[in-house]
């Protein structure tokens, strides 16, 4: 065999290689809660991902928070703007139902932001004490193997590699479930949650 064909298959090896150790994690969220879910992965073994260096934004317009659930992950800054012609106030009781790491940005008029780094993982309620009926959610995740659900309750997460994890969904509502999965080239994963 010439040394460029033993280059060839060494790079065709090296090609598939990489193809069986990459995988995705699909399947559908249902039962309790409402809206959008959101379902990440974590491993044991993994090493903790560099935090994102571009900001997320929410917005607060027509008296709502925009979107309704935004996935971060741990150590990503969110900007959270005013949209509207009033002022809004933007507070959470807990992160992850730790009230320790409880916070509240204060209030500020139309055209300004303030923003905030989710260091901690576990959902943020999001809440405004100017108006009372508002809410939101910020998921911060400790892995960025995270997904939103269609509407349907659908999820893929992609670019898995094989391996054992920790399987967790959240959803308004309901309360969050974890389970332990095996990931292989494609898995599926089905989520029923309950109240």
């Amino acid at each position: 065999m010439t040394h460029s064909k033993s280059f060839a298959v060494l790079i065709l090896i090296l090609g598939i290689s990489t193809l069986v150790q990459a995988g995705s994690v699909s399947g559908t969220v249902s039962g309790a809660g409402k809206g959008t879910a959101v379902v990440y992965l974590e491993s044991a073994t993994a090493k903790p991902a560099a935090p994102p260096s571009a900001h997320v934004v929410i917005d607060q317009k027509s008296l709502q928070f925009q979107p309704h659930v935004v996935v971060v992950t741990v150590g990503t800054t969110v900007d959270f703007q005013n949209s509207d012609n009033v002022a809004h106030n933007v507070f959470w009781p807990s992160v992850g139902g730790n009230k320790s790491f409880a916070h509240n940005l204060g209030t500020w008029p139309q055209g300004e932001k303030k923003s905030f780094k989710f260091e901690h993982a576990g959902a943020v309620a999001l809440l405004c004490n100017v108006h009372p009926d508002m809410s939101g959610y910020v998921v911060v995740t400790p892995t960025p193997m995270a997904a939103k659900t269609a509407s349907g309750g659908d999820y893929k997460i992609s670019d898995v590699p094989d391996g054992a994890y920790t399987l967790t969904v959240w959803r308004e509502g309901a309360k969050a479930q974890s389970k332990k999965i095996t990931v292989g080239t494609d898995t599926k994963t089905d989520l029923t949650l309950t109240k």
